[in-house]
């Protein structure tokens, strides 16, 4: 029996990240979902054609949807289906955490953000956070402590010479 390889192309698991949102929001808790996809969507996250940018997660009768994630279809995907890049997808999440992530968005006025598309085994998981956005000065802040962890280890380095 051939062994099943789980890794794309090249070799890591994660399709997409949405680097922006860990810029413009601190994130308070994390959850792993499952994403209902078609076909087409399927064969273009294959080749790595998807973007969080500017993505959200929606309440909406009680089920989460993932907006604005845009996976762009590939030319050969279908002669007789006309994709759209960046249509409503349904978010596969457990009771009890569907009720967590809505009872933080109406009472605390946290976002449900998506964090990153991967692949778990041959299934496409979403990771989304709750997160509170960040002011300017919080942001500089972080850009801030960026810049000195950066210097110190340059220092570091030197002085090991």
């Amino acid at each position: 029996m051939a062994k099943k390889n789980t890794a794309t192309k090249s070799g890591s698991s994660t399709i997409a990240r949405n680097k922006k949102a860990k810029h413009d929001y601190f994130f308070e808790e994390t959850f792993e979902a499952g994403l209902v996809l078609d076909g087409w969507e399927v064969k273009s996250l294959r080749e790595g054609k998807a973007n969080l940018v500017d993505s959200h997660v929606m309440m909406k009768n009680g089920e989460a949807w993932l907006l604005n994630a845009t996976i762009t279809p590939l030319l050969s995907a279908s002669t007789h289906i006309h994709p759209t890049a960046t249509r409503q997808r349904k978010l596969l999440l457990h009771r009890k955490e569907l009720s967590k992530i809505h009872g933080a968005i109406a009472k605390q006025g946290l976002t449900c953000v998506a964090t990153a598309l991967y692949w778990k085994g041959q299934v496409v998981k979403c990771e989304i956070a709750l997160a509170k956005g960040k002011k300017q000065h919080d942001k500089r802040a972080t850009e801030k402590e960026r810049d000195w962890g950066r210097e110190k280890q340059r220092v570091v380095r030197l002085d090991n010479r």
